[in-house]
């Protein structure tokens, strides 16, 4: 049976013309419910009523139940059948442009080859949630689509750039808006010559990097061994449940912010005794204003209404000797969340949140402000090449690690299963 290639053009399923501000939503893991609910208030054609489909149910509804995935599938296929979606005729690749205020990255939506993910050809850094994998496995059985699509980074290719930066002088399929005022611009991108330019530029490429969309895309590895089985001799290979749906950049324009972190407790210290204990390992300073670190191994810290700056005082690992043992959220967690308060395990600890750059300094002084949490540290984004260099060392990073910013938004771009 022949090997698909690491990229495969898509018959992508997208909102009609003049349809697509109506139908755009944030991914459906960013919201909840009731956030949800709200958002799609007086919006009958958001995709929320697909991808967070317990809104159309009554409230408390479990969101894992099969009543949600029904309905999600009922409108999904509703839209499709009053032209609000519709289907290409021909598998395309499309163009698919973030602009967030002064930031700007264009990639490409793309049908990434599910055995290049079960290889480690498409190399991850997280690992998946049980849960949270079986709620897309189901959504993907249910709607026969995977429609929301993973982020992918890939090393800078010439020719790939010659095409998208070609193709961006066309007028665009569409141009809408999404949360935060991020604009998502797409270009349906059919030209034979571009897409066998494109395929053959990525088949040259030794690996590629999940950024953001680990659980999308073991989904979509189980999904194409259920569907092979389902048909049987049938199967041949090449449908395209054997891609998955993602918008892959290259790294060079991909831009990961801060993911900050917030204790409820000190672990029995008062304040003068946990900074006593810091200075055994850090130099810390008192500082005006807020301390947002510029480089890495800086932290900032926020106690008792006073920032902090924080730079080790000790050793700490190198990338050479273990690369996730010397990102700055792995230098924190040791030093300082295990070792002083007693924080172990990051993806099962009650005594530890998680907040994303984006939401600024701001947010750390007012979860701690209103006596929720005890202190916050501030990190400096984890890079592209630490990430990079833990996927291609086949390991895991901490969780929470990284903030992928703007996002992708659900419904622009969907897969079908056949």
């Amino acid at each position: 049976m022949k090997k698909l290639p690491l990229f495969n053009p898509i018959y992508g399923i997208r909102p009609a013309k003049g349809k697509a501000q109506d139908v755009i939503a944030p991914p459906y893991d960013v919201l909840d419910s009731k956030e949800a609910r709200a958002m799609a208030l007086g919006r009958p054609l958001s995709f929320l009523h697909v991808s967070k489909a317990e809104i159309d149910l009554p409230e408390g509804t479990d969101v894992y139940s099969e009543a949600v995935y029904k309905k999600a599938a009922e409108n999904f296929r509703k839209m499709m059948d009053s032209g609000v979606l519709i289907r290409e005729e021909k598998p395309c690749f499309y163009v698919y442009r973030l602009k967030m205020g002064q930031h700007v990255q264009t990639g490409l939506v793309v049908g990434a080859c599910v055995d290049d993910y079960d290889s480690n050809r498409i190399r991850k850094h997280e690992f998946t949630r049980p849960i949270k994998e079986e709620d897309r496995v189901n959504q993907i059985k249910f709607v026969k689509a995977q429609t929301g699509p993973g982020l992918i980074a890939y090393k800078q290719i010439a020719e790939v750039d010659a095409v998208i930066k070609k193709k961006v002088n066309e007028t665009p399929e569409f141009s809408v808006e999404g949360i935060g005022g991020v604009i998502h611009t797409l270009w349906v991108l059919d030209d034979e010559s571009d897409i066998t330019t494109i395929i053959e530029a990525f088949e040259k490429q030794k690996a590629v990097y999940i950024a953001d969309g680990h659980h999308r895309s073991a989904a979509a590895s189980r999904i194409k061994k259920y569907m092979a089985e389902a048909r049987g001799a049938a199967h041949t290979g090449t449908e395209p449940y054997n891609t998955y749906l993602a918008v892959a950049y290259p790294v060079n324009e991909m831009k990961i912010w801060d993911y900050n972190r917030v204790v409820k407790d000190l672990n029995g210290m008062t304040p003068e005794i946990f900074l006593a204990k810091l200075r055994e390992k850090f130099s810390v300073t008192e500082i005006s204003g807020q301390a947002k670190p510029a480089a890495r191994r800086e932290f900032g810290m926020y106690l008792d209404a006073k920032w902090y700056l924080m730079k080790p005082a000790v050793p700490t690992p190198s990338k050479t000797d273990d690369p996730v043992k010397a990102l700055d959220v792995s230098v924190l967690s040791d030093l300082v969340l295990d070792k002083m308060l007693g924080i172990q395990d990051l993806r099962k600890s009650t005594r530890v949140d998680f907040v994303g750059g984006i939401r600024g300094l701001k947010e750390l002084e007012k979860r701690v402000n209103s006596g929720e949490m005890k202190a916050a540290f501030a990190l400096y984004p984890t890079s592209l090449d630490e990430l990079i260099s833990v996927a291609d060392d086949n390991q895991v990073m901490p969780p929470k690690s990284t903030w992928f910013e703007p996002k992708l938004a659900d419904g622009l771009i969907s897969n079908p299963l056949l």
